[in-house]
């Protein structure tokens, strides 16, 4: 009879150690599989990082040299799709100055510097004037891109014949630019007008978007 005994309370401890020995792994387990959500900050799941890439804060911001007036001294005028004063070829100045088929172009000091299309870099407006051996002295407005640093002509404004653009400042992605000229009806060498105009670059496009004008006296 003793020795039927001994096997089975054999058996049961095998069965209770067993058992103890699934539950306490199980217990690991658990604690293994919680570890992830013990990143927290002060009880709480710490929120993913967000990483602000360019793409997320709009346009970006060019880091290129900003162009001087100096700049436009070398540069080239006209181009096939935006002609010059309807100049079949673009035009390269040098200095400041270009001469061909009794016509001369001349970068006139009035400039100014500035970001025109919302990119960041710094673009350019000049005066330019045409003269090609007669009275008229025809002035235009010229916008230059800044594209690497150097200008890249972009359009023209014609404003006028025999009014002189007197300064230009450029803020808020516009060119106010301020010149003299004439009211309906006065002769061509007469300027009585100051005009304050507002240009904004649309494309290959710098219309004045507004303009007053004050008596001018000399």
């Amino acid at each position: 009879m003793r020795r039927s005994v001994v096997p089975v309370v054999a058996l049961l401890m095998v069965c209770v150690l067993a058992a103890c020995g699934g539950s306490g792994s199980g217990k690991k387990k658990r604690s293994r599989d919680a570890r992830p959500a013990a990143a927290t900050t002060a009880g709480k799941v710490a929120p993913d990082r967000v990483d602000p890439s360019p793409s997320s804060t709009g346009t970006p911001r060019r880091k290129v040299r900003a162009l001087t007036c100096a700049d436009l001294r070398d540069a080239e005028l006209g181009s096939s799709g935006v002609r010059y004063r309807d100049l079949p070829n673009p035009l390269r100045l040098r200095g400041g100055r270009w001469t061909g088929n009794g016509t001369t172009v001349m970068l006139e000091k009035p400039c100014a510097t500035g970001d025109l299309d919302g990119d960041g870099a710094v673009d350019a407006v000049g005066t330019v004037t045409l003269d090609s051996g007669g009275s008229g002295r025809f002035w235009s407005l010229v916008v230059w891109r800044n594209v690497d640093g150097r200008p890249g002509y972009v359009t023209v404004t014609d404003v006028g014949d025999r009014t002189p653009v007197q300064w230009i400042r450029i803020a808020d992605q516009k060119a106010t630019v301020v010149q003299l000229t004439r009211s309906p009806g006065a002769a061509m060498a007469e300027l009585d007008l100051r005009r304050t105009a507002v240009h904004r670059l649309t494309g290959t496009r710098f219309p004045a978007v507004s303009h007053t004008e004050v008596p001018y006296t000399p």
